[in-house]
């Protein structure tokens, strides 16, 4: 799945290059008006409850080219959190320091569905159902530097568990937590937060290669979407960064309100130890993860001499429901000169103007694994004409829709056609797959995976004897198998394709650990164990726009890229 170009290779006949001769270079503004950003209202009415659509326009009549590339959604809703544990055992002294955050790991995943509009009709072929899981394959794979450069928009593990402003979601505070639910007596606890999210345009798939689009040749564009509660995560910030950043900032506070809470906060910074383990990584809202529900110094003799306590339980974090309260798309766009759109209108009235795009869909095996390993299979069909790519994802808990760790397996592999992909079994830790997991994603020297992708897929959970606690985030793990070969930079569509018949797939693989040190099988020690794995197959498809009766649209998912170049090149 390629979403990057090297510089080496940016000279090559690739398909952007390719395409990049039949779009418009440039739009020459008619000197009246200037660039702009407008707020577009969305037209759904507000607030909009629990499992609602949300509807908004995303192109302006005012103005002739949106630069969807640039533009961005901004929702602002009320979430109702839900704890097992009122973290009411906290002192004081530590509770305005320590948090746990709540978020999402890129703002795309948030969307669950939509559907596409163009002049107020349903865009054949562009309703998703499964938005979450088609955006977590395409933003895991970002380079490490774009998700830093969007600080807002994803949220990178080492950057949260810092306390960094950087991310995608909320701090909470114990004080805060506590606070709210003071006064409730029966669990689940509730606790009201207000979240504000923003979604770039191009984070979403279909969008991704969209840059100037001139709507008032082709028509206006509009979505409908649904957002998904479940897929926030949680996680625990590092108490020692968290109390000293919180030290550092109110110190002059701190230093009015006497010598007590002082010497508290220093029986911390002396006293916590490497056996306070807590879960160090992302867990998905409505699962369970080891939290620090308590931190107190107790007093153990008359002359103020104090023992240092902390309490580590199980907690649950959920979501009981939400509402919007409001939402707008930021769209960048600017006026054309009509001289530039008569020019622009000539050249599409008898080709089309091309977007690519690509499609991702999700099917679960039937069965999961056993205590001997996986062995699994399912008759699907592998449509709209090629699939280029596919994706293994690995769930432990039936409620995870962006925390997939490494199955820690051996001797995988998946069949189809009378193929094997790969052509030999992987082994899910070992330095090869590695390497073939990241040229996969066309990650290189110049553009760097993030490190909780690379963590995922080389950090064994456990050995032959006993598992591994997490040290950092490991929940960015799935497999890819290219279907189709790179040649000099350029892609060839050679994938699978079966006239959308279907075809038997089948997944086999065993652990490299067995029994009870299988952490994939036994996912914990209660007996628990996972869902079946979901496939997904990714699928090129394409934009074509015509400015013909007022501007028209097809968002084809049967054409080649062979049929699609020929309609251009006529």
């Amino acid at each position: 799945m390629k979403t990057h170009v090297p510089k080496t290779q940016t000279k090559l006949e690739t398909i952007e290059n390719l395409l990049k001769t039949f779009a418009i270079q440039s739009f020459q503004n008619d000197e009246q008006h200037h660039f702009s950003i407008k707020e577009i209202k969305l037209e759904s009415q507000m607030p909009s409850l629990f499992d609602k659509e949300v509807i908004i326009c995303l192109t302006d009549p005012d103005h002739d080219v949106t630069q969807i590339q640039n533009s961005f959604i901004t929702l602002d809703f009320t979430m109702n959190l839900m704890f097992d544990n009122k973290f009411d055992q906290f002192s004081q002294s530590y509770q305005a320091g320590t948090f746990i955050f709540v978020g999402l790991k890129s703002s795309a995943q948030l969307i669950r569905e939509y559907v596409l509009y163009h002049r107020g009709r349903t865009i054949d072929g562009s309703l998703q159902n499964d938005s979450t899981t088609e955006q977590l394959i395409y933003i895991t794979i970002k380079p490490k530097s774009e998700k830093n450069n969007k600080r807002f928009v994803h949220s990178l593990y080492e950057n949260v568990r810092k306390d960094n402003i950087s991310h995608c979601g909320k701090y909470l505070s114990i004080k805060d937590i506590s606070d709210a639910l003071a006064l409730q007596t029966a669990a689940p606890y509730v606790m009201p937060v207000n979240f504000s999210v923003s979604i770039p345009l191009d984070d979403i798939l279909i969008f991704s290669a969209f840059s100037e689009y001139p709507n008032s040749l082709f028509g206006n564009l509009k979505i409908k979407f649904k957002i998904n509660p479940n897929s926030f995560v949680f996680c625990k910030i590092d108490p020692i960064i968290s109390m000293a950043r919180y030290y550092t900032i109110n110190k002059d506070e701190l230093l009015s309100l006497g010598q007590n809470k002082l010497k508290d906060i220093d029986l911390f910074f002396r006293n916590w130890s490497l056996t306070f383990q807590y879960t160090n990584m992302f867990t998905q809202i409505g699962c369970t993860a080891d939290l620090v529900t308590g931190v107190r110094a107790e007093e153990q003799t008359p002359s103020g001499l104090k023992n240092f306590v902390c309490d580590i339980r199980l907690v649950t974090v959920s979501v009981r429901n939400y509402a919007i309260t409001a939402a707008v798309a930021n769209m960048c766009r600017y006026k054309a000169s009509e001289e530039c759109l008569n020019r622009v209108r000539q050249f599409y009235s008898t080709r089309p103007f091309v977007v690519p795009a690509q499609r991702i869909e999700t099917w679960a095996f039937p069965s999961g694994a056993t205590l001997t390993g996986l062995r699994t299979s399912q008759n699907i069909p592998l449509s709209h004409v090629t699939v280029t790519v596919m994706c293994l994802l690995f769930a432990k808990d039936a409620r995870q829709t962006t925390c997939f760790e490494n199955l820690c397996y051996q001797n995988m592999q998946l069949s189809t056609l009378g193929r094997n992909f790969l052509d030999f079994p992987m082994n899910t830790l070992n330095e090869q797959f590695f390497t073939m997991q990241i040229t996969a994603i066309n990650l290189d020297n110049i553009f760097e995976a993030t490190d909780e992708y690379e963590d995922s897929l080389t950090t064994p959970r456990g050995n032959s004897t006993r598992r591994y606690n997490s040290v950092t985030d490991y929940t960015s793990f799935f497999i890819i198998l290219q279907c189709e070969h790179n040649s000099n930079g350029a892609l060839t569509f050679d994938g699978l394709d079966t006239k959308n018949q279907n075809t038997s797939i089948e997944l086999r693989g065993y652990p490299i650990y067995q029994c009870a040190v299988d952490t994939y099988y036994n996912v914990d020690t209660n007996g628990k164990h996972p869902p079946s794995p979901i496939l997904c197959t990714v699928h090129d498809t394409f934009w074509l726009f015509s400015p013909a009766d007022g501007g028209s649209c097809v968002y084809d998912t049967n054409l080649s890229f062979d049929e699609v170049i020929g309609q251009v090149t006529a």
